[in-house]
């Protein structure tokens, strides 16, 4: 993958892109209260406040747009000599996890009293874009051989999402390595390469879910959630539930009756039920056109970058948010198996949200720096 060194405009980011995304995450901060609010309010855990869940994801909200905003006025090329901390960090914060009791079984988050929770996961998805980035920016030719083209990306990918996967987040391990596989096909990877990698993730996959009792579960439970109504298949029913109560134009917004312990914490991984309900088909046509939007102005970038290191910067951040909002909607449709992938910008969670828009800052920042 080679581009030709010409002209560069300095310009201003791309509006379309930044409307998108602010209209995204005034969409996820007013669900976020609309899904929450009920059972933040019947709650002593969460002191009985229905603005509970609000009051972090604006705080979140406010600190990320802060930060994209400081991204969209820092040279993207400065970060490439920060990749080799930033790739140590990571590791760190990943192992740091497991010194934390587990959480449902799970050890996702880095929770000291008095500080934001950090979930590392968010951060290793977008370190292992910014390796990729600056490694295929330097590899010219070679990237078309699998032992320099294929075979690094694969082991540092692998490791990455293997620590991810040891904290029982198989969800956000797959979008690491399906956004590694973009990334090696936009690159000029040969197809033979790509086709032999993606048989090695597919059974990886596999792997990680026949030898794990409860994640043969919820596949069997996607098949038929009806088997078994009370328990692997109650999550997806109640979004079917929700999805269909909302019929064309909605309940009205705030007027779920889904989210009334019916879905657990709908607020999660279950919001775009709680859309469909209170919006009905028309809001959901909304956001997933907002993603649409999203992605094609994130594909316009890549193409327009100034240089390689751009180009695979951008393909890889859109490509993240891209590959999370379709499981997500996958997911609640009953299109795929239940995993906990949020939806970006709209799920409840500071730490998705401040990693993804510092992401998005990059890839604004891309865009100020264009080829004529």
């Amino acid at each position: 993958m080679k581009k030709t060194k010409t002209k560069v405009k300095m310009g201003q980011v791309d509006f379309v892109l930044f409307a998108t995304i602010m209209i995204l995450v005034a969409v996820g901060i007013v669900m976020v209260y609309s899904a929450s609010s009920y059972t933040a309010l019947h709650s002593k855990a969460y002191n009985n406040d229905d603005m509970y869940f609000l009051k972090k994801q604006g705080e979140a909200a406010i600190i990320g747009l802060i930060a994209m905003v400081f991204v969209v006025k820092f040279d993207y090329h400065k970060i490439k000599n920060k990749t080799t901390l930033i790739m140590i960090i990571a590791v760190i914060l990943l192992l740091v996890v497991f010194a934390f009791p587990a959480n449902k079984g799970a050890q996702r988050w880095i929770k000291i009293p008095g500080l934001p929770s950090i979930q590392p996961s968010e951060i290793a998805k977008y370190t292992v874009v910014l390796y990729m980035a600056k490694s295929i920016s330097n590899k010219g030719e070679k990237i078309k051989t699998f032992k320099y083209g294929v075979m690094p990306y694969l082991l540092v990918s692998g490791f990455y999402a293997g620590l991810v996967l040891a904290e029982k987040n198989l969800s956000i391990a797959s979008v690491i390595m399906i956004v590694t596989l973009m990334i090696l096909f936009s690159s000029g990877c040969k197809k033979s390469h790509i086709a032999f990698v993606m048989s090695l993730v597919a059974m990886g996959g596999i792997a990680a879910t026949v030898l794990v009792p409860y994640r043969m579960r919820r596949l069997m439970s996607f098949l038929n959630p009806w088997a078994d109504p009370q328990k692997d298949g109650y999550q997806l029913i109640q979004s079917f539930l929700a999805l269909g109560s909302g019929g064309i134009l909605g309940t009205g917004l705030g007027k779920s009756r889904q989210k009334c312990y019916y879905i657990p914490e709908p607020h999660n991984d279950f919001i775009f039920s709680i859309i469909g309900e209170e919006l009905g088909f028309i809001g959901c046509i909304f956001v997933v056109s907002l993603f649409l939007v999203l992605i094609w102005r994130g594909i316009r970038i890549a193409i327009k970058a100034k240089d390689v290191y751009g180009t695979i910067l951008a393909i890889g951040i859109t490509g993240v948010i891209a590959v999370q909002a379709i499981i997500n909607i996958a997911v609640v449709t009953g299109s795929m198996p239940v995993t906990g992938v949020p939806l970006p910008f709209i799920s409840y969670g500071g730490s998705a949200l401040l990693f993804n828009l510092i992401a998005m800052g990059i890839l604004l920042n891309i865009s100020r720096q264009t080829t004529i």
